[in-house]
């Protein structure tokens, strides 16, 4: 090949690769100047509108969503009632009438039994202990085989820590006093008063405040003193009783739509994960402080604070045993979530005998 010919050669190579390249630059802009998809998703939730703790948590966490993703994934927040009601939210995310809800699992009872185990156990996991075993224990496994079948998937997305043991219009002195009272208390706490006497019903917490005045019930829990004095559960109730037996600690729970969240991109996932987890911790705190604020605004108030009686506490417990065993018999999975939560707690409380129950003994 003479000089001549080896001098174009070269040349038309140069200028091929000079082609590619500038098709490849040319490609690189053009996806980097394509707009990102974006989404419109609704949530429905349990609660009333901003209301403290519950409502306004699910609030922020539309906000920080909408923040992480840059706009991408944005949340439309509905209360109970608006677009559907408040214990019906699991329907609608099974449905897809909403990606998004926000509620306590033990409202589905009626339709997921196993549901009751992923909101509170009465004289149960506390709250560390409940999201340990779930994140690190295997129950967050277990929670997404009871909601697969329905197309849901469930992430905490909050917790109140250790409730109180309710508002009571009459005094519970001994065992007996509870046999024929009417009371609000959802999930397995309800099953174990109506083992001793009492007629239990599920009520949204809008609905509390009026059936304690008009004596339509004779007893609610609901919350905690931060939730329970926005609703002024004080102003229909004379006693507030603790310790808060049937929920050492409840889970919010986070449902996702199974085929909405498989549509977005793995970075929208993730940022909704993160979301969820920032919201959990939030709330908690949210929880003790506002909590403590709260107590000694109905203390101010005239509150009269009882504590439950050893012998109605022992009964209670001796009762949550049965009620477990009997839900745990229901079906095999159910069985295999109770087994993991007993062994789970027993494996964190000897470390915790040690621990945070001397610590509290001492202050």
């Amino acid at each position: 090949m003479t000089p001549f010919n080896l001098f174009a050669a070269a040349a038309a190579l140069i200028a091929a690769l000079g082609l590619a390249g500038c098709k490849d630059e040319k490609a690189s802009s053009e996806q980097a100047a394509a707009p990102a998809q974006s989404f419109q998703w609704k949530m429905v939730t349990a609660w009333p509108k901003n209301y403290p703790g519950l409502g306004t948590a699910a609030e922020r966490l539309a906000e920080r969503v909408a923040t992480m993703s840059g706009g991408r994934l944005t949340i439309k927040v509905y209360a109970g009632g608006e677009l559907v009601p408040p214990l019906e939210v699991f329907d609608a995310v099974s449905r897809g009438t909403a990606e998004l809800g926000h509620g306590a699992a033990y409202y589905w009872k009626g339709k997921v039994p196993a549901a009751q185990f992923f909101t509170a156990v009465p004289f149960g996991l506390s709250t560390p202990e409940m999201n340990a075993w779930l994140s690190k224990g295997g129950g967050q496994a277990l929670w997404d085989e009871a909601y697969a079948p329905y197309g849901v998937k469930p992430l905490v997305v909050g917790n109140t820590g250790m409730q109180m043991g309710g508002w009571y219009n009459k005094e519970i002195n001994a065992l007996d006093d509870l046999k024929g009272l009417k009371i609000r208390m959802p999930g397995l706490g309800g099953e174990v008063l109506s083992k001793l006497g009492a007629t239990t019903v599920n009520l949204p917490g809008g609905e509390v405040f009026t059936a304690l005045q008009t004596n339509a019930i004779d007893a609610s829990d609901w919350v905690s003193p931060y939730n329970d004095l926005a609703f002024g559960l004080h102003k229909a109730a004379k006693f507030y009783y603790y310790p808060g037996w049937q929920e050492p600690q409840a889970v919010l729970e986070l449902l996702i739509n199974q085929k909405a969240l498989d549509s977005l991109p793995a970075d929208l996932q993730a940022i909704l994960t993160e979301a969820a987890r920032a919201a959990s911790q939030d709330m908690l705190d949210d929880y003790v402080y506002h909590n403590a604020l709260a107590l000694a605004e109905l203390k101010q108030q005239g509150t009269q604070l009882k504590r439950f009686p050893d012998e109605v506490l022992a009964a209670l417990q001796r009762e949550t045993e049965v009620v477990l065993g009997e839900l745990a018999a229901q079906s095999e999975l159910n069985g295999r979530i109770w087994a993991s939560m007993k062994a789970f707690q027993a494996q964190t409380s000897q470390m915790h005998q040690l621990s945070e129950k001397e610590l509290y003994n001492w202050r």
